[in-house]
Order: structure tokens, then sequence, then C-alpha cells
């Protein structure tokens, strides 16, 4: 079932925080999915998906989910949702991805779209705003990606994440705050932390835009003569305000004592400045986890061996909400998963000693029988 744009009590212990699930897929009305979820015609060659639990699964009709079908392939398929801002807001992205085939070379991450997304013609060179989730191939790479899209560009986390490379379901959650901390989750555990600013080494990219701005306050005039820059001073002896944050606000600097008449042109602007003009301005274009434009979310990636099953997405505003979720989905069906797996493995175990003694007596019938042949033969002659 899918839930977008909708305001829904983080459960019947939250009875008061209100979480805002900005979308939700579980795939739990048969083949309405169809409805929600548009397959790019971008290229003839794309593969397909169907719903399925898979092979072994905790819960027939819970487990299923999005399931590639051909190898080889290229996938795009996505669905769209209610656009939302989460601006000065938490952002939780949050889904499972089951590689039953035992994965050898492909990808099991998601990717967060701006709502202008053209989704019939979805590909490789769509803009996203996120990329996140697992990606294998070979023994080198095993890894969780997290991209973000920043400043036109697309950066990646430059810590190494690892993933799960098991046949069975896994639940991947992205947390970004606005404090620019973020939080990435596997299985409920949190496998790493940091600051956004520099984890994705940004703070070159920051500076630069600092300097910039700087420089192009100093460089104001008006009619050919400096701006007053009386304005940008603080009176002497006045004291440090208690929010002041040296390593943002810059340097504490008090305007020096001067006669009257002295004109604010005639003070040095490189060593008196008020270095908190305008000190919020940089920052604010480098928002690193905040997006205007939310709107869609979609698969797009490779995979040689094709049986890979994505579910429970989930899209929202509520670190206790997506934990919740995780819980009754992924956290109710991932011990029955398993119990079924080890049956089937028992089950093919004893299927290949049957068929093992079958050859075996087949063999030793058909020498028998050769032995048979030979005397009757023998007796003829």
């Amino acid at each position: 079932m899918a839930h977008t744009g909708v305001w829904l009590c983080a459960f019947s212990v939250l009875p008061v925080a209100l979480a805002a699930v900005y979308f939700q897929e579980e795939f739990l009305d048969g083949e309405r999915w169809r409805n929600r979820w548009v397959q790019s015609t971008n290229d003839s060659q794309f593969g397909h998906f169907r719903v399925s639990s898979g092979k072994f699964y905790g819960h027939k009709e819970k487990d299923k989910g999005l399931q590639t079908t051909q190898n080889s392939r290229f996938y795009a398929i996505s669905a769209k949702f209610k656009p939302f801002s989460n601006k000065g807001k938490t952002l939780v992205v949050q889904y499972t991805v089951k590689h039953e085939q035992k994965m050898d070379c492909g990808g099991g991450y998601i990717k967060v779209f701006p709502s202008d997304l053209d989704q019939k013609n979805m590909n490789g060179k769509s803009q996203y705003y996120i990329m996140f989730g697992p990606d294998i191939c070979g023994f080198d790479i095993k890894k969780v990606h997290v991209i973000l899209y920043f400043k036109n560009q697309y950066h990646s986390n430059k810590k190494s994440i690892r993933c799960k490379v098991d046949g069975f379901t896994h639940l991947y959650t992205l947390i970004l705050r606005p404090d620019l901390s973020y939080d990435v989750k596997v299985d409920g555990q949190s496998i790493e932390s940091g600051s956004i600013e520099y984890d994705w080494n940004l703070t070159s990219l920051k500076k630069m835009e600092k300097n910039s701005a700087e420089s192009q306050d100093w460089g104001q005039t008006e009619g050919g003569k400096a701006q007053d820059w009386e304005k940008h001073f603080l009176d002497a002896g006045s004291s440090k305000p208690s929010d002041w944050n040296s390593e943002l606000d810059g340097d504490w600097l008090q305007k020096p004592p001067y006669q009257d008449g002295l004109k604010a042109e005639a003070i040095n602007k490189d060593v008196w400045l008020h270095q908190k003009m305008k000190h919020t301005s940089y920052l604010m274009q480098y928002d690193l986890s905040e997006f205007e434009n939310i709107g869609a979310i979609g698969l797009e990636l490779w995979q040689v061996r094709s049986g890979t099953i994505f579910d429970n997405f989930l899209i929202t505003d509520d670190e206790e909400y997506a934990e919740k979720f995780g819980k009754a989905t992924w956290g109710e069906t991932k011990g029955p998963e398993r119990e079924m797996d080890a049956i089937q493995a028992k089950e093919e175990v004893k299927k290949a000693r049957e068929e093992d003694e079958k050859e075996m007596m087949a063999g030793k019938f058909h020498r028998k029988a050769n032995h048979f042949s030979r005397v009757h033969k023998q007796g003829e002659l």
C-alpha cells in the first residue's frame, strides 16, 4: 500500500508527535502498484520488474516487492508523490533490499529525484538529489553509496561504508539532519555517521564561497564612493554576544574610539570590519542536506544476475517513525525468512542425496545387467 504526502501519528506510543510521511510503499494491493510506478521507455532494452516475494520469504504477501527479472540489463522505474522541501527538517530515506540471487555484480541502491523528473524518459543521466544503497561487483566493490547533489555536482561520502552481501533481506536507512549531521543504518544499526560538511569533502567549496561573498561585499560601491562602513562597526566597550560563534562569525572585533569628524572611509576596513556582516549568506547557499523540490523516488541501476527485491520504501521527517516502520515490516519477517531458507536448504541437500543414490543404484543395476548378459552369451557358446 502506498501513502503519499500524508501526516500520520508515529504509532500509538507517540500520540503527540506527528510524522510527515511523504512516501510509503509496501506493495500490498496486488497489481495496483502499476498505477503508481512508471517504467521508463527511454531504452527498449531496459529490464522489466515484477512484484514477487521471491523463492523464500518471511511472509508471502508482506515480503512482496519490486523484483528485477532479466539478466545483464539496465533498469529504470520510478514513482512520484506530492513535492516537498526538507528545509529545516530531518530527512529519512529507508527501504529494504534482498539479493536472493547472491549478487555478483549490480546495484541495489535507490535514487530520490526532483518533482520534475520525466519518468518515461528516466535514465542514467536524469538528475537526482540523493543516491543511496548497496552496490556490489566482484571482490572489490561491496559498498553503500551515499551521493548528494550539491552545487550542480554529485558528491560521494568519502568514507568506505560496507554493505551486506548475503541473500537475505536487509533494511537500509539514511538520515540527513538540519545540523548537517547524518547517519547510515543497516538493519537498524548505525554503521556510519558524522558531519555532511566534512565527510563529503565540501569544506573547501564553502570556504571559496565565503571568500567570494566577502570580497564582493568589500568591492561594493555607490556613486564611485566607498560604502558607509560605519554601520559594520561595533561601539567601543560593547561586549561579545552570548551566541557568538568564532568559527562561523569570525573573530570578535571592536570599533576603535576615534575623534569626531573622522570619516568611516578613512578606517582600515581590512582590520576593523565587523566580520559578522552577512556571515550566513554563504551558509544559506550551502545547506548541504536540504532539497527544495523532492517529488520522486526510483530505481536506476544495472544488474548482471537479476532477482533483487526492493520493498518497504519510506520517506519521512521522523526518525522514530522510520525505526518503528522498519520493525513492523522487515523486523517481523526477517526471522521467518531465514527459517524458510534453512528448510529449503535442507530439502535441497536431501534431494541431492536421493538423486545421487538413484544414480548409484542405476549404475549397479546397469553393471549387473551387463554381467548377466555376458554370462548368458557365454552359455550360448
